[in-house]
């Protein structure tokens, strides 16, 4: 056994400092990088959050690949007790390999008002892709869909990991600004970078991205009803994996009911088989038993509740008191 240690990713505000340390043994966990029977330890080293576990071997190169793709820890480094006559703890840096497809900078660089956490975003995409049948494919070769695009934070975060992605958005405005800002980032950047907008006859807009190099990737945004996904992003391949943040502004219980009710059975018909569809929501207004009820009536997945599925719950800011997630299977 390896024993590895890892610093919780450093953040600017407090607030998500806890939300990292909450989420991250069990990103871990879920990333089968660790050792299951070991589990996770939490340490403080120079004043510094760690979490300790242990690796069969290695890391090797696609492990290191996997560590540098983690949401929640940012540094790694092997581990002793003591070094011949050196007592520890002792650390030695371990180089991770994780090669960005586009710089991360361009998921920070977007700024909109309401826009979710860009570390907790990733760590969605990860629990997506570990609990999915495609968890051992690079992420080069997989797509990914937001049903629930908003500013686009999903989208970027995913097209930085290698994935083509595909969004809808009923706000125009979101929608506008975010084809925008990629095409103007891509400018700046000398990103190669082609645009198709269309015109969809009675559902919306569409603008069809094709950008990067070696290979290029597709970012497709639509604007229009998420009820209607199928045709807005028609001509894009089915998605390996559905990640969204359900919108926050809904007030009443009802309404959230009535979207998942008209949205999930499209959603769900969208996904390859042996793909998953993650999603957090405000579990203060809909607990979590009900929205696994409402997920497993409307879309026919199968909902992954056991632990450490069951306990992603976290505390965002005064306004959403509990934020949990959602992984659901099509078979």
């Amino acid at each position: 056994m390896t024993t590895i240690v890892a610093q919780i990713a450093p953040q600017r505000s407090t607030q998500y400092g806890a939300l990292a340390s909450t989420l991250a043994p069990y990103e871990l966990q879920l990333s089968r990088l660790c050792n299951p029977t070991a589990g996770v330890d939490t340490l403080e080293m120079g004043g510094q959050p760690y979490l300790k576990f242990e690796m069969a071997a290695g890391p090797d190169e696609n492990q290191a690949r996997e560590l540098g793709m983690l949401a929640t820890v940012s540094a790694f480094f092997f581990y002793y007790e003591r070094l011949g006559e050196h007592t520890g703890p002792l650390l030695r840096p371990i180089e991770t390999r994780f090669e960005p497809q586009f710089a991360p900078e361009i998921v920070m660089t977007r700024r909109y008002k309401g826009k979710t956490n860009e570390m907790f975003t990733h760590f969605l995409c990860n629990v997506a892709r570990f609990s999915s049948d495609f968890a051992h494919r690079p992420w080069q070769n997989l797509r990914v869909f937001d049903p629930l695009t908003g500013g686009g934070t999903t989208l970027f975060t995913a097209l930085v990991l290698g994935a083509e992605v595909a969004g809808v958005e009923k706000n125009a405005q979101n929608v506008q600004t975010t084809a925008a800002f990629l095409r103007q980032y891509a400018r700046e950047q000398g990103i190669a970078c082609k645009v198709k907008e269309e015109r969809l006859k009675k559902l919306g807009e569409r603008w069809w991205f094709t950008v990067g190099k070696e290979p290029p990737r597709q970012f497709v945004i639509a604007k229009g009803e998420t009820a209607q996904s199928a045709d807005l992003i028609s001509g894009f391949k089915k998605p390996h994996l559905i990640v969204t943040d359900l919108p926050y502004g809904i007030q009443h219980h009802s309404a959230l009911i009535a979207l998942l009710a008209e949205a999930l059975p499209v959603w769900a018909s969208l996904l390859m088989p042996g793909g998953v569809m993650a999603f957090a929501w405000d579990s203060t207004r809909l607990a979590r038993p009900e929205m696994i009820e409402v997920v497993a009536q409307e879309s026919r997945l199968s909902v992954i509740d056991a632990p450490p599925y069951n306990a992603l719950a976290h505390r965002v800011d005064r306004v959403i008191k509990q934020r949990d997630i959602i992984v659901a299977r099509r078979v």
